[in-house]
């Protein structure tokens, strides 16, 4: 299938949108919604003719892309099958993902439970931490998303958080390092490791460690800035989080199953946490899932005493299909070497490129299929294109740059000052340097803004 313009389509949909739908995170008055027909591997169509090229796999999610055939046929397979099954019976592609999972986990780490998304994820991880260690505060950085669920929300550290304060009143935030922008003042890249290890430990000894059961962190810094850890860092937590008797949950919602050339991101800095969350990128949200990956010592801790929590669709057949499918699709394919080779010989080399010619661009940094532009006014005084948390016309740099994408064919992912560069991990390297190309042009929209 292709773009074909519908205007019938395009308005029915329209309206029944705009008539009946409460769109999350929005104004509803002040938006106004892409009508979106089909999609097709890293290609998505609108009902007025428009193709895409999807640089954000949506939400970070859409690891395999578009209406991919293996995942689309075990979801029917199984709707013919066995469509649900209440979480409490045992049931067999639950299992099977489960074990899957634990395959790839580290080694001491063989239970999984599973939810709906990444959100209530977090929630039951913190409530584990919790329950074992029968300490209730958690730590979580400034630069974070977690989820928009009570406990998760509050963990988030970026403006989300704000209009939803007070939520959960045992949470507390740190900094996390940020080469580019070091709150510490560092001049490399191992020294903002050792101030932010310091930083940290400040916090958990005027917190009380004797109150922390649990740090949670996104293992690479997602929507907020594509952050990856300074060398040691992560080491350097874990060690941490042992000296004070911590739990230590590594939130790889965003950045699993592949998204970094990995099946978990904390793989390529040889550290291992104690619960693992993930979501999206397990099944591609073709239906929702979500789950904590569960060290022994904490599984053990529920052998004998029950887990306060559940959830209705935990572990949904349909979704543990689509998971199963996903584990195929990714061994017989060989997705996590492709990311890894796509990100080291095509991506890295061209944003590097286009940096060179840029003077709106202050820094590129990622890994995999997992990048971020970061833009600038100044590149010697490194201020940010838009202001934190930008709106209306302070917003407007960012807003033109995303319009000359979009009308070249590319739906980008911008977020405050920055593109981050997150295609299906199934595109093709034609339509890759293609999507390369065209936020190299539309790049000199915000070269005109820089002074």
């Amino acid at each position: 299938m292709t773009a074909t313009p519908d205007p019938a389509a395009d308005a029915r949909v329209r309206a029944d949108d705009r008539g009946h739908v409460f769109h999350s995170w929005s104004a509803q008055a002040l938006i106004d919604p892409v009508p979106v027909a089909g999609g097709s591997g890293a290609t998505f169509w609108d009902y007025a003719g428009n193709s895409y090229l999807d640089f954000s796999s949506q939400l970070v999610n859409l690891n395999l892309g578009h209406q991919h055939p293996d995942l689309v046929t075990a979801i029917q397979e199984q709707a013919g099958r066995l469509a649900t099954i209440q979480p409490s019976m045992a049931n067999d592609v639950r299992g099977d993902l489960a074990r899957r999972i634990a395959e790839v986990a580290p080694d001491g780490m063989n239970k999984v439970f599973f939810t709906n998304g990444g959100a209530d994820a977090n929630e039951n991880a913190v409530r584990m931490a919790r329950l074992v260690t029968g300490k209730r505060k958690v730590l979580s950085m400034y630069r974070s998303y977690h989820g928009n669920t009570s406990t998760a929300i509050t963990l988030t550290g970026d403006p989300r958080r704000w209009a939803n304060e007070p939520a959960d009143g045992s949470v507390a935030h740190f900094f996390g390092p940020y080469a580019y922008r070091s709150p510490f003042h560092s001049s490399s890249p191992e020294e903002e490791s050792q101030r932010a290890l310091e930083h940290l430990e400040q916090v958990i000894v005027l917190e009380g460690a004797s109150t922390i059961g649990a740090l949670i962190l996104e293992t690479i810094v997602g929507t907020n800035g594509v952050l990856i850890p300074s060398p040691g860092y992560l080491a350097g937590v874990r060690a941490l989080c042992d000296r004070y008797d911590i739990v230590l949950i590594a939130d790889e919602v965003m950045v699993g199953f592949g998204r970094v050339g990995e099946w978990f991101a904390f793989q390529a800095f040889d550290v291992v946490p104690d619960l693992i969350t993930f979501a999206k990128g397990i099944n591609s949200g073709y239906v929702p899932l979500g789950g904590v990956v569960i060290s022994d010592r904490i599984a053990k801790h529920f052998d004998t005493v029950a887990f306060p929590g559940g959830l209705t669709y935990s572990g949904h057949p349909l979704a543990c299909a689509a998971g199963v499918a996903t584990f195929e699709v990714f061994e017989r394919d060989g997705i996590i070497e492709r990311v890894r080779d796509l990100g080291e010989r095509v991506v890295g080399p061209r944003l590097r490129a286009i940096a060179d010619r840029h003077p709106s661009v202050g820094e590129v940094r990622g890994l995999g299929l997992f990048w971020a532009i970061e833009l600038v006014k100044d590149p010697a005084t490194r201020e940010p294109l838009v202001p934190f948390n930008a709106s209306g016309t302070d917003a407007a740099p960012m807003g033109a740059l995303a319009a000359a994408c979009k009308s070249a064919g590319l739906w980008p992912f911008t977020h405050f000052n920055r593109m981050h560069v997150a295609p299906p991990l199934v595109i093709s390297e034609a339509d890759l340097n293609r999507g390369l190309d065209i936020i190299d042009g539309a790049l000199d929209v915000a070269d005109e803004y820089v002074s």
